[in-house]
């Protein structure tokens, strides 16, 4: 167990736009306008004045070649001084739960008292690359002085090599999509086609739920994309209408003949962005400033791409109950990312076994049995979408809030990242 300094990390404020879909209201946005819009409506929000901001840590995951220290660009296109530290980070679907992190980090060591940590990204407006070829060509021609000089620099050149590169989407070191890492975890778990159908549809009525029921409207600012004509203040990523046997009724999207994940049970291509005001506790107190809750601790882990890309949270979770001298069963809350249907039932079941337990983590028992009643309980990123560097901080704000409702208590938020990699947090609402 590892104790951290007197003064606690305290969030005093969060929030985030709606989630949209991959080309539907937010389609007209940057990733950097995202941002720049949900930090400035966090700071007319909130009681801290905009000067007050000591540093600002946000990332994205889909870069912007002509933005890529979008934490600066923020800060020069807010209400923010100038003169307020910025620097961006990058931890694919676990980014904002690492800029967080460091904004913990920085409070605990006593540099900073206040802080924005926040993260979007926006899969519509994407960088769209040339081949190896093509660019070694472009870069020959920016040498020739003569018209003709540059034209003879595309000679040899293949049709294929005219083709645009979008954005990758396989791990790097594999070749494998994350989609088909899921399909191996389907397999090799015996997660069935049905279960993962029940476990989306049931992301879907929550989440609904948790919007019909006002849970999340103070969590949402509205968005007035452009062309201005028309306002966003809902997630358009929710399908409650949609049937069961509807799931059941789409093909498989990676493995077309034997597999079970489909578009459906998987989360979507999403636009959006989130952020959260930090301080100390000892400054927000002095300010008068209620505080809406506590970071205890955090905890990442690394494994293998290969053979366990998405079994984060079941790695990670671990190491956040020791530092913390916690249980599974003291938590109130768990929120698990959901990238995949198949991904969320594989790490559960994970949780709960003592052969994992003692092969993978070196430990004689389990994490334990994740009680229904305590997870996921207003749905996930199956049903809000996921654009990747904004979905911790989404999770973080969500289940603040959840806590809260409920009197306070212990909340777990926990993510699998590109890469092999895994993120959880420990947050704590006082009652």
């Amino acid at each position: 167990m590892v104790t951290q300094p007197q003064d606690r990390v305290a969030f005093v404020a969060g929030l985030r736009t709606p989630f949209a879909r991959q080309s539907t209201s937010l389609q007209a946005l940057t990733a950097l306008e995202l941002g720049q819009q949900v930090v400035d409506e966090l700071l007319l929000r909130s009681p801290v004045d905009a000067n007050s901001i000591e540093q600002l840590v946000f990332g994205q995951v889909i870069q912007m070649p002509s933005a890529p220290n979008i934490a600066r660009e923020i800060v020069l296109g807010s209400r923010m001084p100038v003169t307020t530290d910025a620097y961006s980070v990058t931890r694919a679907c676990a980014t904002s739960f690492q800029s967080v992190a460091n904004i913990a980090d920085a409070i605990w060591q006593g540099r900073i008292t206040t802080g924005i940590a926040g993260g979007a990204d926006s899969s519509s407006v994407l960088p769209i690359g040339v081949s190896r070829a093509m660019a070694a060509s472009l870069l020959a021609m920016n040498k020739q002085k003569t018209l003709w000089g540059k034209v003879k620099q595309l000679r040899g050149l293949k049709a294929k090599d005219y083709l645009p590169v979008p954005p990758a989407v396989a791990e790097y070191s594999t070749g494998e999509t994350m989609g088909q890492a899921a399909e191996k975890m389907a397999k090799s778990m015996s997660i069935s086609r049905l279960e993962q159908d029940q476990f989306a549809y049931q992301s879907h009525q929550k989440a609904q739920a948790a919007w019909d029921s006002g849970f999340l409207s103070s969590q949402v600012m509205p968005i007035y994309p452009k062309p201005y004509t028309d306002w966003m203040e809902c997630d358009n990523t929710l399908r409650p209408e949609a049937l069961l046997s509807e799931y059941q009724s789409l093909r498989p999207a990676f493995d077309r003949h034997h597999g079970s994940v489909t578009a459906a049970n998987s989360s979507p291509m999403t636009d959006g962005a989130a952020a959260l005001l930090m301080m100390s506790e000892k400054k927000a107190k002095s300010l008068g400033i209620p505080i809406l809750g506590y970071l205890k601790d955090y905890a990442f882990a690394g494994l293998s791409a290969q053979e366990a890309l998405l079994m984060g949270p079941a790695h990670a979770t671990p190491k956040v109950l020791e530092r913390c001298g916690l249980t599974l069963d003291d938590l109130t809350l768990i929120d698990m990312h959901e990238a995949f249907a198949a991904q969320v039932l594989a790490n559960v079941k994970m949780f709960a076994s003592k052969t994992f337990a003692q092969q993978q983590l070196g430990k004689t028992t389990p994490i334990g049995d994740i009680d229904p009643q305590k997870f996921n309980v207003l749905g996930g990123s199956i049903a809000y979408g996921h654009p990747f560097a904004a979905t911790g901080a989404r999770m973080i704000l969500q289940t603040l809030h959840e806590l809260r409702r409920r009197g306070g208590g212990l909340g777990l938020t926990t993510a699998c990242a590109a890469g092999g990699l895994g993120a959880a947090m420990i947050l704590e609402v006082e009652s």
